[in-house]
């Protein structure tokens, strides 16, 4: 499984971005996520979200009412939308899969993403 993410970039405080997470291979009932990590702080939980049935998704409470994470199955893409962002939501974004749910645990996680920087001023 290879993970390819986009969509990062530079943005006022209150603004939006959509970072996407491109994967190829098997993961079709894969437990998908996005993490953060800020210079000098340990990697963090976002957003998770299980790519079978009803595709289950959790949120690190900083994020919730804030962020969305989706999927799209027939492009075997998983989106983070972030709205009202904040300086502190400055980070390095990671995507990652793996075949078991782990939830916000970075640990649980096979496969990552060389990440997509965000900052937010």
């Amino acid at each position: 499984v290879q993970l390819v993410e986009s969509g990062g970039g530079s943005v006022q405080a209150g603004g939006s971005l959509r970072l996407s997470c491109a994967a190829s291979g098997y993961t079709s009932r894969y437990c998908m996520g996005w993490f953060r990590q800020a210079p000098g702080k340990v990697r963090e939980g976002v957003a998770v979200i299980w790519t079978g049935g009803r595709g289950i998704s959790y949120y690190a409470d900083s994020v919730k009412g804030r962020f969305t994470i989706s999927q799209d199955n027939a492009k075997n893409t998983v989106y983070l939308q972030m709205n009202n962002l904040r300086p502190d939501d400055t980070a390095m974004y990671y995507c990652a899969a793996g075949p078991l749910f782990a939830g916000l645990g970075p640990a649980g996680y096979k496969y990552w993403g060389q990440g997509t920087q965000v900052t937010v001023s």
